[in-house]
Order: C-alpha cells, then sequence, then structure tokens
C-alpha cells in the first residue's frame, strides 16, 4: 500500500492540526515498516518529518488555505501516485482528476465543526476554506472524527452516511506526564514571571476558546474571594479577532494579572501544566479538546466546558462549568485553588483517565482505516486489464450454459 499525507500545514501553523498529523505521522511509522508512505511538505518546509526508509518527503508548491490551492493541489498530486490521500486539514482536492486518470483514495480529519456553529467568528479566508465542508464530505472516501460527539455533529449537520465516518481518538503527547512540583514550579515562574500560584489556559486566543469569558470569571474570582495573587497564564497564538480579548483585559483592569506567553516550546508547556494550581478550558465548542488531555497526563486538575466533546474527554477526572456563566467558572476555580483533598482527587482521576488515551492506537485504527479504504483499489490493480486476460478456449465455450458470461 502506498499512502499520502498531507502535511504542509505544519510549515504555516505549528500548533492543533499540526500537532495532530506529527504524531500520528510518528506513531505510524513505529509501527509500520513494510508499507510506503508520501509525505507532502510546503515547498519552504526543507527537513524531512520522518527519515525512516519507507517514508518518503515530497514537496508541495500549493499554499495551504490559499485561494488558489484548490486550482494547483490537484494538478500537483498527479505527479505522485498513490492508493491514499489522507488530508489532515479538513478539505482534500475537490476538483481531482477521475479516478482512472489519478486513480487515488482520500481520506479527510474533521477535527470540528465550529465554523458552521459560529460562522461570525471567522475571517472571510477562514469562511471561504471551511465552506467548502459539505463537498469535502461528499468527495472524500472516508472520514475520521476525534470524538463520537464529532461524529454526530458531522452526520447531522452535513448528512454523511454513518458507515462513512470513523472515531479515532487523539492523545497527548507522548512523554507528557508529572514532574517534581516544587523545582518545575520554580523554575517555570522564574523564566515567564508569572506567580507560583496560577491558573493555566492553552489554545489559540480566537473567540471560540472563549478566553474572555474566562477573563469574566476571573474578575468575578478576584472581586469575591480576594485573591489577588493568584494568576492567569494564557500560552497560545493569537488567532482571528484576538485584538476583542486584549482589549477585555485592560477593560476588566486585569493587565496585573494576566499573563501571555505566547505559543511556548513543549518542554515549557509540560512544565506550565504541572505547575498550574488547575487548567481552564472554556471553550464553546470543541471537536477534542486536546489540552484537558495534557494536563491530566501531567496530574493537572482540569476545568472544562459542558459542551460539545469536552465531557466525553474529561470524564469524572474534571470539573464541567457552563461556558457562559462566569461565576460558575469562577467558582470551580476557587474550589481547586483552596481544597487540597478535591485538588489530590481530580491529580490521581485525571492521570488514570489521560492513560487511556494513546497514540499507537490512534496509529493502529489509522493504519486499518487506510486498508479498508484502499482495498477496492487494490483489488482492482490485482485484476488483469481485459486486452491482457486469456480468451476462453473453444472447449470451454462449449461447456458453458447459454447466456452465461
Amino acid at each position: 500500500m502506498r499512502v499520502g499525507v498531507d502535511a504542509r500545514l505544519m510549515h504555516f501553523q505549528p500548533a492543533g492540526i499540526s500537532r495532530y498529523t506529527w504524531h500520528l505521522l510518528q506513531a505510524m511509522a513505529e509501527l509500520d515498516k513494510d508499507d510506503e508512505f508520501i509525505i507532502f511538505q510546503h515547498r519552504n518546509h526543507r527537513t524531512p518529518l520522518i527519515t525512516q526508509e519507507n517514508f518518503q518527503r515530497r514537496t508541495l508548491y500549493a499554499p495551504a488555505h490559499h485561494r488558489l490551492e484548490q486550482l494547483v493541489l490537484a494538478a500537483e498530486l498527479y505527479l505522485h501516485p498513490v492508493d491514499v490521500l489522507h488530508f489532515t486539514d479538513f478539505i482534500p482536492p475537490l476538483h481531482r482528476p477521475p479516478r482512472f486518470v489519478a486513480p487515488f483514495r482520500t481520506v479527510i480529519t474533521v477535527h470540528d465543526l465550529a465554523f458552521l456553529h459560529y460562522p461570525h467568528f471567522l475571517t472571510t479566508t477562514s469562511a471561504a476554506y471551511y465552506g467548502q465542508i459539505d463537498k469535502a464530505v461528499v468527495r472524500a472516501d472516508h472520514i475520521i472524527v476525534p470524538s463520537e460527539h464529532t461524529r454526530r455533529d458531522l452526520i447531522a449537520q452535513t448528512g454523511v452516511p454513518a458507515d462513512k465516518v470513523s472515531v479515532i481518538y487523539e492523545a497527548a503527547k507522548p512523554g507528557f506526564g508529572p514532574l517534581p512540583l516544587a523545582e518545575t514550579r520554580a523554575a517555570i515562574t522564574a523564566k515567564y514571571g508569572i506567580p507560583a500560584h496560577f491558573a493555566l489556559f492553552v489554545g489559540t486566543i480566537e473567540p471560540r476558546k472563549n478566553l474572555a469569558g474566562l477573563l469574566h470569571a476571573f474578575q468575578h474570582l478576584r472581586q469575591k474571594y480576594d485573591m489577588p495573587a493568584f494568576g492567569l497564564a494564557v500560552a497560545g497564538s493569537q488567532g482571528w479577532l484576538y485584538e476583542e480579548t486584549l482589549d477585555l483585559v485592560k477593560t476588566l483592569n486585569l493587565e496585573q494579572a494576566t499573563f501571555f506567553l505566547g505559543r511556548v516550546p513543549d518542554d515549557d508547556l509540560q512544565q506550565l501544566y504541572v505547575a498550574a494550581r488547575c487548567l481552564v478550558h472554556p471553550a464553546l465548542y470543541e471537536g477534542f479538546g486536546l489540552p484537558p488531555l495534557e494536563a491530566m497526563a501531567c496530574g493537572t486538575p482540569t476545568i472544562v466546558s459542558n459542551v460539545s466533546s469536552l465531557p466525553e474527554v474529561v470524564g469524572d477526572a474534571g470539573l464541567l462549568v457552563d461556558p457562559r456563566n462566569p461565576e460558575e467558572m469562577a467558582i470551580a476555580i476557587h474550589r481547586l485553588a483552596t481544597d487540597d483533598a478535591l485538588h489530590a482527587e481530580l491529580s490521581a482521576k485525571g492521570l488514570q483517565r489521560a492513560q487511556t488515551f494513546n497514540w499507537e492506537k490512534a496509529a493502529r485504527k489509522t493504519l486499518d482505516v487506510y486498508r479498508r479504504v484502499a482495498a477496492p483499489r487494490n483489488v482492482a490493480a490485482s485484476q488483469p486489464a481485459a486486452s491482457q486476460r486469456t480468451a476462453p478456449s473453444a472447449e470451454n465455450k462449449a461447456e458453458r450454459a447459454p447466456g452465461a458470461p
């Protein structure tokens, strides 16, 4: 089997989907030494992602999410024939040549449908890209989603057949786990200039992540519970419409309590998880919710929204809150900041739950999808062409019943 994986986005955006692509490729390389993999990287991404012998790097010029992407991508892929092409960023080529010209089958990963539920949060460019989703699910031969919630949502929103969609859970980064608390907290707080006691938010600063709701909760926390030394660390890059969130910090007079760290290296992120009193993930919508899982893997209690996929990921190992109720969120933060018994209980539960998610399991299931999707093509390829088939002998013809094929 020859598999192509679209990894162009990793050159432009290192978080989110790129992390998913990277961890999946690493896990598949560990499991599969026989099949051939073609990793499609952007031409400016010069370092091969995987150096294993059965993994090859190919460069593409088509930029991710560009208005000309659909025109260029199909033509470029025609030069690299594969059995299955996996597009990890929602949208496959919608104008690919017919299968008798370029007979590849496509698998796409649909990470969430936030763009359908909250279209007003999108930029014009993002709306144009994600607006292709209806065509994408029809064009794809199979669809991977990261949660049962996203599977149900996709079927309801697009009408895609249920047997065309597979749930494959994601996982925390291998190696993420507890560290010595005192040493870790001292080192990471000194490095970033944050207080010793803080709540952590991890994610791109964009409206659906609901950092604005968390800021209102933090204002309530400081006013009602008199916790002036308790800080909020925000680890993540600036996304669309982030300016409104930054302005809100000033409006709520939280400049001295909020620390914007930007996107941090993975080693620092692990230390931040360990050092934080809790992770707060108040998203209005998620297709999976990787930061809560990473926090649980590090032994850090989580507070998450009670909507979309987040209860499915966290289970009973975290506190669930209404993301539109800042007071409820503030109460949950105060409980974890002050109740050591609850903190210890959720830490232990989180560690146990995080172990049920792993990239090896995700890779095995993804490889199984590839094989099922590629099977019709491989069967067809094994059949001799009509012109090469041996014509039946006169004796064989005579033995056939009238009208038999």
